[in-house]
């Protein structure tokens, strides 16, 4: 019953949104409110739920949300975008501007969470395609695919190191199998697949990351320019590093890179670091720059609050034991193990949205029926991490991130972001199947 429900209130969203026009806020909180009510959860107990899932995201996300904004809007009124544009275009060539995007996602992938490395770089791929003048949704695409890749793959990224943990997989043979699979997959997804985007049209929000005009006519040096954009990559690299070779837990070391590497804390510290660099130590005063730069904070209000209410769907769905029907139904099963946890991970992924808790919950349902069966920890943790990534859509804050960054309407962002998650699934999934014939 529960996942009939999940069905139809699915289909309700889908309904509201794209039939009625209803605000995509309001029909998410009305839609979990429903998916609640009818599979039994008391009025209170619903919206207990909703508060906790408004919370658990928002909590996690404002900080580097609001500071990644700030962020990317002083990156581009100071013409730091501009330049790490210009060097990429340089080295790779206007016509591989997507190569350049995705090359950069990659690198920022391994370090980043996928929201702290998606609103790093979106700024960078509004100006390539300001100046190249190459589709936004083209060149989206090519940043975020292999954002997604490394986020659902690669140790020590929260849900493929836990998968790893919970299986006693050794972390860097998960690495190194874990890039075996991404490669291919960012080929297939961030590569190949934007040439078939190429017409979607795209409407952000005005002023999202200021004018196309910089604030000084002298630009910024290449390398402080990409030094300052790289400060959030660099500070949670190396408190990750840190976390994953360091024995001493408790020195000062560990908590300053501990406290360094906090998203939040990673975001105002490259904020201020590029207020000077940027700002101040060229000549700008901070209020110039906090007037060109305030109204992306404004502009980002519509995204908080669709986030939000896709946190609060999601808990309702946790609290509703959609996953426990999930498990249920697949307790008596002949299939293979790595199938087996793609598949799992992949409904409770379309079920619950969150891919961490999509892995976490596959892992925990495969995990007692392969314990007899001879496969290899890591493989398990790839194929439950690409089973994680498939078929996100409304219940997933990835994907109104992406459709109100670019202002694409529901259907488009199914053709393009929903279908990217799944071809890195499916692609995740090959992979895998043929790295267990040779390893």
């Amino acid at each position: 019953m529960a996942l009939l429900i999940l069905v139809l209130g699915i289909l309700l969203l889908l309904l509201l949104i794209t039939v009625l026009k209803l605000n995509a806020f309001i029909s998410l909180v009305v839609v979990a409110l429903l998916i609640g009510l009818m599979n039994g959860m008391a009025p209170m107990q619903v919206i207990t739920a909703m508060n906790k899932g408004i919370g658990d995201t928002l909590g996690s996300l404002i900080l580097v949300l609001g500071l990644g904004v700030l962020l990317g809007a002083l990156l581009t009124e100071t013409g730091a975008t501009q330049q790490i544009c210009n060097g990429l275009i340089r080295i790779f060539g206007p016509a591989r501007a997507k190569i350049a995007l995705a090359v950069t996602g990659f690198a920022v992938g391994l370090a980043l969470f996928y929201n702290a490395g998606f609103i790093v770089l979106i700024p960078l791929v509004f100006v390539v395609a300001r100046q190249t003048g190459l589709p936004l949704a083209y060149l989206a695409i090519a940043m975020a695919a292999p954002l997604s890749i490394t986020h659902g793959f690669l140790p020590p990224h929260p849900g493929p190191t836990a998968i790893a943990v919970l299986f006693k997989a050794d972390l860097g043979k998960t690495l190194l199998y874990g890039l075996c699979v991404a490669i291919p997959a960012l080929l297939l997804s961030g590569i190949i697949f934007p040439e078939l985007i190429k017409k979607i049209r795209t409407a952000p929000p005005p002023g999202i990351f200021g004018s196309t005009e910089t604030a000084v006519r002298v630009l910024p040096g290449f390398g402080i320019s990409l030094f300052t954009a790289l400060i959030p990559v660099l500070l949670m690299a190396a408190s990750a590093i840190q976390g994953v070779y360091s024995k001493d837990e408790s020195g000062a070391m560990s908590a300053v890179l501990h406290f360094a590497g906090d998203p939040g804390m990673a975001m105002l510290i490259a904020v201020i670091c590029a207020l000077l660099f940027l700002g101040v130590f060229r000549g700008l005063s901070v209020k110039s720059l906090m007037d060109r730069t305030g109204g992306s904070i404004n502009a980002i209000a519509t995204i908080v609050l669709v986030i939000a209410a896709g946190g609060a769907l999601k808990e309702v769905l946790l609290q509703s034991k959609t996953a426990d029907a999930i498990t249920l139904f697949f307790r008596n099963t002949s299939m293979t193990p790595l199938f087996l946890g793609w598949l799992v991970a992949t409904l409770i992924r379309i079920a619950v949205g969150s891919a961490t808790v999509a892995g976490l919950t596959a892992a925990g349902i495969v995990q007692p029926l392969i314990a007899s069966m001879q496969v290899k920890p890591e493989l398990m943790v790839l194929s439950i991490g690409a089973g994680s990534l498939m078929c996100s859509h409304v219940n997933d804050t990835g994907f109104w991130m992406f459709k109100e960054y670019l202002g694409l309407s529901i259907g488009d962002t199914f053709k393009t972001w929903t279908v990217m998650e799944s071809v890195i699934g499916i692609a995740g999934l090959l992979g895998v199947l043929l790295l267990n014939l040779l390893v």
